[in-house]
């Protein structure tokens, strides 16, 4: 019998944010139990001579630490962009995402 520890389980969500050679994915999962996760996976393209492989990193993350992790998110994005980087524009970096996406379909392979 394969152990497959709930990897193919139903993808309820999906969002997918391109942020230059990585992308980000994030996934809402159902549990056996009827329960709900989230998954965030960061992958990033490496090229191997001709071919390419991607570099993947997973976190899971429960209900129970939705709140927790999304305030610390916010606290860490918040002192970085008022503390830390105060002149810099965040703003400019909004329009790059449909830029790239239009990119990424006009290229030929």
């Amino acid at each position: 019998m394969e152990d497959r520890r709930g990897y193919d389980r139903d993808e309820i969500f999906s969002k997918k944010v391109k942020a230059g050679k990585r992308t980000y994915f994030f996934d809402i999962k159902t549990t056996r139990s009827n329960d709900y996760y989230l998954t965030i996976t960061e992958s990033k393209r490496k090229i191997n001579g001709d071919n390419f492989s991607y570099e993947k990193h997973k976190i899971f993350l429960y209900k129970e630490d939705f709140l927790k992790f999304v305030d610390a998110l916010n606290e860490s994005v918040d002192h970085v962009k008022n503390e830390l980087l105060p002149d810099f524009d965040f703003e400019q970096y909004s329009n790059e995402d449909s830029e790239n996406e239009l990119d990424d379909e006009l290229k030929w392979e």
